[in-house]
């Protein structure tokens, strides 16, 4: 039987990875040779890969070194507004053009995540797989590609929402009620539950900064 191996991933695709991962937050310095020795490729599609990065504003100058950049709070605003937006249009037209099968696929994935309940890490993760797959089944590859490009962003997010306690229930609870609209091919109701769900984490997360910035200005 013929092994179907996945193909290596390049360098800029590896340190999108590792910064999603938490493995580099916003801040940390990004140096080429470290980078190059921890996934063993050579310099040069590294530098190719953060100069990539930095065009796109996920990294910044800090004197001759580049971080990962991090999100102000009109930038946060911003990247929400469009974040919103563009999620509720994939639940509106997943209501259209989903299938029976990727349906049960992300009823499946809700079920499955009820058991991260308590790790808010693992639980950001499986978050983002259940969006994509509401990406995906949009079947709008211009809708997917920028909506890429805008979760790509939420990685210079130093935090999850995910991780205020009570909010993990109810953006579970929030995710089965955008199904069951999708599943209803309801696209007013998936798109306005799909909105309301990005809109009720932009809000938790708000409060959760402001009381740090209370707690720190104290």
């Amino acid at each position: 039987m013929k092994d179907h191996k996945q193909p290596p991933k390049d360098a800029y695709s590896l340190i999108l990875e590792a910064m999603d991962l938490g493995i580099y937050r916003p801040g940390d310095r990004l140096v080429e040779s470290e980078l190059a020795e921890r996934f063993g490729v050579s310099r040069t599609p590294v530098r190719e890969a953060l100069q990539r990065l930095e065009t796109q504003s996920m990294l910044t100058r800090d004197g001759r070194s580049l971080i990962v950049a991090s999100l102000d709070h009109n930038e946060l605003a911003e990247l929400y507004v469009v974040r919103t937006e563009l999620e509720g249009l994939a639940a509106r037209l997943a209501a259209q053009h989903a299938t029976a099968e990727e349906i049960n696929v992300l009823r499946e994935m809700v079920a499955e995540d009820r058991a991260l309940l308590g790790d808010p890490g693992a639980l950001s993760r499986a978050n983002r797989r259940f969006h994509k797959q509401i990406h995906l089944a949009s079947h709008n590859r211009f809708l997917v590609q920028q909506l890429d490009l805008v979760h790509r962003h939420m990685a210079l997010l130093a935090t999850t929402s995910l991780a205020v306690e009570g909010r993990g229930e109810r953006a579970l609870a929030e995710h089965d009620a955008i199904i069951e609209a999708i599943a209803a091919r309801d696209g007013d109701a998936a798109h306005d539950a799909l909105k309301t769900h990005i809109s009720r984490a932009f809000e938790t997360r708000l409060r959760r900064d402001a009381v740090a910035f209370g707690a720190s200005a104290g």
